[in-house]
This record gives C-alpha cells, structure tokens and sequence, in this order.
C-alpha cells in the first residue's frame, strides 16, 4: 500500500519540524546545565550554604591579640549542617593557625590563613565540601 504523495510530504514535514524542536531544545538544555556544572551559584545559594563564625579573639605568637571572624561557604545544605556540628573542630583549626602566626604574618598573610581552614576543614568532612573561606571581620591589637 502506497502513501500518496501529498500525504507523504506532510509527514515528512512534521517529523522534520519534531526533530528541530527536539535539536533546540537538546541546546539548551545542555546550555543550562553548563552554566550550573562551571560552578555558577547564585548568591543566595551560597548565602544559604554558608556558615558565619563567631567572632574569636585570641593572642598570636608576638604577643598581639586578633579578634576574627570568617564566612564558610560549603558545597550543599548538608554539608552545612555537618559543619554546625564541627563548629568545635572548625574553631580549633583556626586557632591553632593564629597561634602559629606575628602580626606582620597576620597582616600579610590573609589568604594563606583562608587556604589552609578551607583545606583542613575539608579533612574532616563527610557530607561535602568547603569551597570557600571569606574573613568578614578582623581587627589587630
């Protein structure tokens, strides 16, 4: 049974316009899930994903005294949660780098303190991961 040309040509047609559709929407799909995969979180993600210390005040290794205090930013809400429960741990770490630390090391050495927190505080993690380590507040005496 032979299908007559006009009939033919009209399902040509729609199966062409369905494989276009199915083409663009496959682009942007793929697109979209790029702009997530690159890391590309908005801020309120990464507000809702982070923790904000308390401030502490400890004495460094030249005898000055340092109040800090840090926003850490985890990978997911559960990872968050893990890091509420290490706050004990999270606290120690950073303290036992301040007490290893004279204030000329303190004023210039910043990012390295930020670094070395994320990286141990990603030791002890299970759940997920430290991205990012922010000091919010400092103050040197």
């Amino acid at each position: 049974m032979a299908l007559k040309p006009k009939l033919f040509k009209t399902m040509l047609m729609i199966l062409g316009t369905i494989t276009i559709l199915g083409v663009a929407a496959l682009i942007l799909v793929i697109n979209l899930n790029d702009s997530e995969a690159s890391g590309e979180r908005s801020i309120d993600d990464i507000r809702e994903s982070s923790l904000l210390t308390e401030e502490i005040t400890t004495d460094l290794k030249d005898g000055d005294y340092v109040r800090i205090r840090f926003r850490i930013v985890t990978d997911s809400k559960n990872a968050l949660e893990e890091l509420q429960k290490r706050d004990f741990q999270m606290q120690n770490i950073i303290l036992k780098n301040l007490a290893t630390m004279d204030s000329g090391a303190f004023k210039s050495g910043l990012n390295d303190l930020e670094e070395t927190v994320k990286l141990k505080l990603n030791e002890l993690m299970d759940k997920g991961k430290v991205t990012d380590v922010y000091t919010v507040e400092k103050v040197l005496q």
